[in-house]
């Protein structure tokens, strides 16, 4: 599938900037993302089989190095305890990682327990305003909370902790407690939250898998850990993960071990969680896709495009009147979580479409 390979940054605008600070996603950084590249040496990380990741492990000259490491603690600080960093006194900065690939080029900042060794990471970026939508959007409309601040143009992103979708397909699933079923349904509620969404590019390597043992079984939640191409690409199948040929061999054993009712079943029951969320934050909601209309997020082709394909999938036409994404996204949230109840018809589950 054609996807486009680097997508453009686009500013945050002063609309968005202003829902950004009413729902207090904003604080005042210590370090920006321009500070984070003036290091002077680098390292390339290698993982275990020896192939290079495309991250350096990144160093500073002199007082530079320790202004940025206690700037960097105040940051993990401002992420986790609103600031205070006596409570986290006995944490330190062990490592600054810098990605060569993708369209943010972030920094990757590990920061360590001292008592135990244990640690966590967080995530330095440019600030990309179709990044901070989908990141909003996750955080109101999926079961799934998103920790992130911005200033200016440095975005800060908490972890999202998982097992890299292309590990889990190329090595988890041979596992004795893998749980086939358990991941076939999660990855068609996966499949629908992106599409309802439009998160786009979720091949295997833009999300992550998080196993969580259970008394009799695993159970999976798929996480996207890339937001770039939100409500940028021109068409429907661009928005849904099983399109994708790096997420074939998940896609083979759904179709293996679900019927077509049960998938429906999967998709209607992951559409109503998502509609009891929209209710429940309608007011928020409202204000992100108004300040996503005032903004340029795609091409004039590329809405065109979606456009005439959401006309196909909802079989109407009011998508055509829309020049902005925002427009397509607030009336495409609207249709997909207004559906009415499935019916059962000749064992096949049908719905009325809304024009």
């Amino acid at each position: 599938m054609d996807i486009s390979k680097k997508k453009p940054a686009f500013l945050v605008s002063d609309v968005l900037r202003n829902y950004l600070v009413r729902y207090k996603r904003t604080e005042d950084l210590p370090i920006t993302y321009e500070d984070m590249l003036r290091w002077t040496d680098s390292t390339p990380i290698y993982d275990d089989t020896g192939k290079n990741t495309l991250w350096e492990s990144v160093i500073y000259d002199g007082a530079a190095q320790l202004e940025m490491l206690n700037g960097l603690k105040e940051i993990y600080a401002l992420l986790k305890t609103d600031g205070d960093t006596q409570v986290i006194s006995h944490l330190v900065v062990s490592r600054i990682d810098y990605c060569l690939f993708g369209n943010s080029n972030p920094f990757r900042i590990k920061v360590v327990n001292q008592l135990n060794d244990n640690h966590d990471y967080f995530y330095i970026k440019k600030a990309d305003a179709s990044r901070i939508y989908g990141l909003e959007l996750e955080h109101i409309l999926s079961p799934n909370r998103i920790e992130y601040m911005v200033d200016g143009n440095t975005l800060i992103e908490g972890h999202i902790a998982g097992i890299p979708g292309d590990v889990f397909i190329d090595s988890y699933m041979d596992s004795p407690n893998f749980y086939p079923i358990g991941m076939a349904r999660e990855f068609v509620k996966f499949n629908e939250r992106c599409f309802v969404m439009l998160l786009g590019d979720m091949r295997s390597y833009n999300y992550v898998i998080d196993v969580t043992p259970d008394f009799d079984r695993e159970q999976y939640r798929v996480r996207p850990i890339d937001f770039d191409q939100t409500a940028y690409e021109g068409r429907k199948n661009h928005y849904m993960p099983q399109f994708y040929k790096e997420n074939r061999q998940v896609v083979d054993f759904c179709i293996e071990l679900l019927t077509p009712q049960t998938v429906e079943q999967y998709k209607y029951e992951e559409r109503i969680l998502m509609k009891r969320r929209y209710n429940l934050a309608l007011t928020r909601l409202n204000k992100l896709v108004d300040s996503m209309v005032h903004q340029e997020l795609s091409t004039p082709d590329k809405i065109r495009s979606l456009a005439r394909d959401l006309n196909n999938y909802h079989n109407t036409k009011r998508f055509s009147r829309y020049s902005k994404m925002g427009q397509i996204l607030r009336a495409h949230l609207t249709l997909m979580l207004g559906k009415p109840k499935p019916k059962m018809l000749s064992g096949k589950i049908v719905y009325k479409q809304k024009s």
